[in-house]
């Protein structure tokens, strides 16, 4: 089975995009370790919501038939 992305909700794009900023502008001035831990985290939050925005034909469930 081909792999497939799963839609994601608009508020996790949100979150991401609001936490990356936060912690671009205001977590260095703390240290600069965490600045970029939280940053990566919520980069990959992004690009796994862009990844999401693909379309692709939907997946249904296939059912077997039951031998008698």
């Amino acid at each position: 089975m081909p792999w497939r992305a799963a839609p994601l909700k608009s508020s996790f794009m949100l979150a991401g995009i609001v936490g990356f900023l936060i912690s671009v502008i205001y977590i260095p001035k703390y240290s600069l370790n965490w600045a970029f831990a939280f940053g990566l985290v919520f980069l990959i939050m992004v690009v796994a919501t862009l990844v999401s925005m693909t379309q692709s034909r939907p997946v249904l469930p296939t059912y077997k038939k039951k031998k008698k």
